[in-house]
């Protein structure tokens, strides 16, 4: 029979932890670029929509510290909606009801000219 010692276990439990997140990271690595190839490739479009959401996701928790990421989410005239991610500016002067062209590529924000807001009262 096989036997093995508990120095033995230990080493092929670790070389088997260790090619797993090594082959993780290869998938990730191997979608991100895929996905950015996908964007690039994409054709800037110029679309009617409204701002339907957006929301900050804060991470850090030390003064100067944190990062924070920015998201809205639009929605066409043909009901599809689209959640991209945006830089601060944009975030601020984006409001929910806000209607206008948006300009994209992929998943790439380019621009938002606001038109109006649903209650007009923009």
């Amino acid at each position: 029979m096989f036997e093995m010692n508990g120095m033995e276990a230990f080493t092929i439990l670790f070389e088997a932890v260790a090619v797993f997140a090594l082959v993780l990271i290869g998938v990730v690595v191997v979608r991100i670029g895929l996905q950015s190839r996908a964007t690039e490739s994409s054709p800037l479009l110029s679309v009617d929509a409204m701002v339907v959401s957006h929301r900050a996701r804060r991470r850090g928790d030390r003064p100067g510290m944190d990062r924070s990421s920015y998201f809205v989410t639009f929605e066409m005239a043909s009901g599809e909606r689209l959640e991209l991610q945006v830089g601060g500016q944009d975030f601020d002067r984006l409001a929910e009801g806000d209607r206008g062209h948006l300009m994209h590529q992929g998943m790439r924000y380019k621009g938002f000219t606001r038109q109006g807001a649903v209650d007009g009262t923009r």
